[in-house]
């Protein structure tokens, strides 16, 4: 009898692992980091809030786009992730979700992701997620990521793509200041990533991935770190002029300079401790990376609505 009760939690227990297996496949952390700028996106095209349904299309289909970019990463690179601590611990890894399942999963939730994109916003945006994940799922995981040191440059454009789809979204077409912000996005992933990857360099040399940091001295990757957080503060300064009849003024613009002076401020401090032989901290600079972005688009999103 005891046994027959307890039947049902042992089920939902196991029910419980499925479906967190399969949620950790879709990388939900890096789902958060690339809306934090589609909301921003939307209300600039709107010049304001837009209409609650779309908003809510929009999120749901950037998320389950992003997610099966996420989850054809993770089949692409089941091999590689069994070497690698940061990732060892993946469902594909350990066996968690079989490889035929995972695949199963990215297609169903590309499908989702146009066919509700189409039905509740725009073709364009439909199109942008379909070609993000493309881009994303083929040219960067399959072809670029292990063969060129320049996987990252080019793997910044499905990132910034979010900033492109909420726009399509609004308005059904892109405009300047879409591709002024989706600049700004695409600017800031390098010094971004660049510092995870000089965290885990270990990782990525031991899964022969040549990142950045694998393949240039430190130093290099100071310096282009450095160089890049800065064209990230030029292009967000770019806004006020491009986007100014659509609500960007001088608080956005004070806002972006500070904060953009934050990031550079921390980005020659890494760049100071790799000179001086010192541990290079990168972690550091790759949380303050993340504060500086979302409080970019908490500054659009207040200058729009005063």
């Amino acid at each position: 009898m005891t046994a027959l009760s307890e039947r049902p939690a042992l089920q939902a227990r196991r029910l419980s692992a499925v479906v967190r297996a399969y949620v950790a496949l879709t990388k939900p952390r890096i789902i958060e980091l690339l809306l934090v700028t589609t909301l921003p996106a939307m209300m600039l095209a709107a010049g304001g809030w837009p209409a609650w349904r779309l908003l809510l299309a929009t999120m749901a289909g950037g998320t389950l786009a992003a997610a099966a970019a996420n989850v054809f990463n993770c089949w692409y690179d089941r091999d590689i992730d069994r070497l690698m601590h940061r990732t060892e611990r993946r469902p594909l890894p350990t066996g968690e979700v079989g490889p035929r399942a995972a695949l199963v999963f990215g297609v169903v939730l590309t499908v989702l992701s146009i066919a509700l994109l189409y039905a509740a916003t725009t073709p364009l945006a439909a199109l942008l997620a379909a070609g993000a994940i493309a881009y994303y799922a083929v040219l960067y995981t399959m072809v670029l990521k292990r063969h060129t040191r320049h996987s990252t440059l080019f793997g910044g454009v499905p990132g910034a793509a979010p900033v492109l789809i909420g726009w399509a979204a609004v308005t059904g077409s892109l405009a300047w200041p879409a591709v002024v912000f989706f600049g700004v996005v695409f600017c800031w992933q390098l010094p971004h990533f660049w510092a995870l990857a000089m965290r885990f360099r270990a990782d990525y040399a031991r899964a022969e991935v040549p990142m950045l940091p694998v393949v240039a001295t430190p130093l290099s990757v100071g310096r282009q770190t450095v160089v890049w957080t800065w064209l990230t503060v030029a292009v967000s300064l770019l806004l006020w002029p491009v986007a100014g009849a659509f609500g960007i003024g001088w608080l956005y613009t004070a806002a972006a300079a500070g904060l953009g002076l934050w990031f550079g401020i921390e980005a020659h401090r890494l760049l100071g401790r790799i000179r001086s032989g010192a541990d290079p901290r990168p972690m550091q600079l790759f949380h303050i990376s993340i504060s500086y972005m979302a409080l970019l688009s908490v500054a659009i999103i207040v200058d729009v609505l005063v």
